[in-house]
């Protein structure tokens, strides 16, 4: 059992920062209450984590691999508990916004480095096992934050959906130094803040736009001008890269098929898989007046199935073709997605919701694992921290980009409904519905029209909900075919299986030996592994 615990110290993290995207999503009600804040002011209690994590996480591997994996892990889980505490313990909403930023930026961390230190530890079908069960603990645990966060809301306090980190922090920080082998020998040159400086403002930038574009809609000026500065800032990172010698980004990886494969998969995964749960609680609970413990139960079938796919395949799948496996993946979570939009209609309810999420789980656990052990073989072993990084990256984007466009998605097809219902302002009521605040209407609406309202809100927001996983639907099919054509045998850079030449000799970042092995390829190399 020894040689898992490597494992167990990377997962300990993984679960950590995953699970807190979307622990927080029931809890919202309830802070509010406590903090005296309205409910739009804390949704930056959701957003500022991903903005922190999306912008940072590429920047933060290039770092890592600089400095060393192993001791970029330590520093990301000190600062996640640090932060966690002040989360815990904040006494306004500001606090607790910023503590979350700083939560997000320890988080970026551990997320850049989980890969290459699995890399580090194990080889063969122990490789293929370990991302097997790290893919089963990250493909679960979008899907259980809000279960645990309904549990620790109900029976303690909002609070303790960020103390609980404490501990679990403590263990994993004391496993590090005792468990964790070196990573890989530690890259010569100087960091490139240029091009750190550039790609973070551009995906702050980016992420911004479309947290804006979900609280303002499309139409809204601002979100266009976050989009071309964003696309200049990234234009400018291209340049910079194009010509510095020591690039916190290769940008000859862009022209490996199977890499951008990978990159266009972790974004369109994340948004068909778990961008549809944040309106799914929201309907759950504002609409239909489930407790928050009871709305997260509804996403279990996805969790367990997702765990139980990963873990029991992943040894199973090791060697075999990842376009095939990622497409099915991508293809699994499309159903799942339609199935759902076909069952939720009319007077349904929280049941519609479970065999189309079971199907997602199991696409998320197909998928998950196979592109962190792709995304690995295509780089040397002390450029896993940038690769992990850019994966990690446009996963978190996808995440950003679904709740935008999902959100208008959902408050589009709200609005039909209440207009088609004879409901005032609909735009108004619609977009209340998409930001939890049914309650709030119904009790502020007059008595002879509160039942006629309250029967419009039950039907905007399960059209909502349906136009969400519709859509959602649609983009796992495309992103499926899209794998299959960017990844098919027989192409340039083509993957045929996902193990990979091991760690080249040299020393870590943290002064120890790294262990000798065959040496790796270059990011450029044709040739399959």
């Amino acid at each position: 059992m020894r040689k898992w615990l490597p494992l167990l110290t990377v997962c300990l993290g993984t679960f950590m920062l995953l699970i807190d995207v979307t622990i927080v999503i029931v809890a919202l009600p309830d802070m509010v209450d406590d903090l005296d804040a309205s409910f739009r002011a804390l949704q930056w209690v959701i957003d500022a984590y991903a903005l922190a994590l999306g912008a940072l996480v590429l920047g933060a591997g290039s770092i890592a691999d600089r400095v060393g994996h192993r001791r970029a892990y330590v520093i990301g889980l000190l600062l996640f508990a640090v932060s966690s505490l002040a989360c815990g313990l904040a006494p306004t909403s500001g606090v607790l916004i910023v503590a979350r930023a700083v939560q997000g930026v320890g988080a970026a961390a551990m997320f850049a480095t989980t890969f290459a230190l699995l890399n580090s530890a194990y080889a063969g079908r122990d490789r293929g096992s370990a991302y097997g069960i790290w893919g089963a603990v990250a493909g679960a645990s979008a899907a259980v934050g809000p279960i645990l966060g309904g549990l620790l809301t109900e029976g303690a306090s909002w609070r303790w959906i960020f103390l609980v980190n404490l501990p679990v922090s403590v263990v994993a920080i004391l496993l590090c130094g005792r468990t964790l082998p070196v990573a890989h020998a530690a890259v010569r040159g100087r960091i490139d803040l240029a091009g750190m400086a550039s790609f973070t403002a551009a995906a702050a930038c980016a992420t911004y736009a479309l947290i804006r574009a979900n609280e303002d809609g499309w139409s809204a000026a601002v979100v266009w001008w976050l989009l071309v500065v964003a696309a200049l800032l990234l234009a400018g990172f291209v340049a910079i890269e194009a010509r510095t010698r020591h690039a916190m980004f290769d940008l000859a990886l862009l022209r490996n098929r199977s890499f951008v494969a990978v990159l266009l998969a972790g974004l369109l995964l994340t948004f068909a898989a778990f961008t549809t749960l944040t309106y799914t609680s929201i309907w759950l609970q504002s609409v239909l007046g489930l407790s928050p413990l009871a709305a997260g139960l509804t996403g279990l079938p996805m969790s367990v199935t997702a765990f139980a796919v990963s873990a029991a395949l992943g040894r199973a799948l090791h060697g075999r073709r990842p376009d095939l496996v990622i497409g099915a993946g991508l293809l699994f979570v499309g159903l799942g997605s339609l199935l759902t939009a076909a069952l939720v209609h009319g007077t349904a309810s929280w049941p519609a919701l479970l065999p189309g999420l079971a199907l997602i789980g199991v696409g998320v656990g197909l998928a998950t694992p196979i592109l962190g052990s792709v995304s690995m073989s295509l780089v040397p072993a002390e450029r896993g921290g940038m690769a992990a990084g850019a994966v990690n990256t446009t996963r978190q984007l996808g995440f950003a980009f679904g709740i935008a466009a999902l959100g208008s998605v959902f408050t589009a097809q709200a609005q039909s409904v209440l207009a088609g219902r004879g409901i005032p302002d609909p735009a108004r009521v619609a977009h209340a519905i998409a930001g939890g605040q049914t309650p709030g209407l119904l009790r502020a609406a007059p008595a002879a029209g509160r039942q006629l309202l309250d029967s419009a809100a039950h039907a905007a927001g399960v059209a909502g909900v349906q136009a969400t996983f519709a859509v959602a639907g649609v983009v796992g099919i495309l992103a499926s075919l899209l794998v299959a054509v960017l990844m098919r045998p027989g192409g340039p850079h083509t993957v045929t299986s996902v193990e990979r030449p091991a760690v080249p000799r040299g020393r870590d970042g943290d002064g120890v030996p790294a262990r000798r092995d065959a040496p790796a390829r270059s990011a450029g190399d044709s040739r399959t592994t």
